[in-house]
């Protein structure tokens, strides 16, 4: 079993009502529970090793997962909020080629306003604010590659 037939498994464990599955192969087993604090437990046979990103803390082989854009404070003094990619994939300003941006600075956003899309195993996910505020910076290329709990804008929380 392949890395991404593993994210596959845990986006539909937390998809469904499944607390857990169990997947045995030629290649090794995999048991993925879903707990209460949405963290997904990947057990493998020792001679097998599966990591979702070098970025991502993997600890006892536990892979946590997001559902939704991580938003914390700033570390500047101007208290900007950072909106963080909640998932490893391809960062997507707008929602085809032939379509405007989600987003520009000096946008104004309200919590569930789509700010970009993050593709993921040829699946685009919509990324929604949960803050209110203005743009003000936009921290990463259309169409370039994001990891886990990556900074993708700035926001002026006025």
């Amino acid at each position: 079993m392949d890395l991404k037939q593993i994210h596959e498994l845990i986006k539909i464990i937390n998809k469904s009502n499944i607390g857990e599955i169990s997947i045995e192969d030629k290649d090794g087993k995999v048991t993925i529970k879903q707990k209460e604090e949405q963290i997904v437990k990947v057990a493998a046979q020792p001679q097998h090793v599966y990591t979702a990103a070098p970025a991502m803390p993997v600890t006892e082989n536990t892979v946590p997962v997001a559902t939704t854009p991580v938003v914390t404070k700033a570390e500047k003094s101007d208290n900007y909020i950072t909106i963080k990619s909640p998932m490893i994939g391809t960062f997507y300003r707008r929602p085809s080629p032939d379509k405007p941006n989600f987003i520009e600075i000096g946008t104004e956003i309200q919590p569930g306003k789509v700010v970009c899309i993050i593709e993921a195993m040829k699946l685009f996910n919509e990324i929604e604010a949960e803050v209110k505020g203005k743009i003000v910076k936009i921290l990463v290329e259309d169409s370039s590659p994001v990891e886990y709990d990556q900074p993708l804008f700035l926001v002026d929380p006025a």
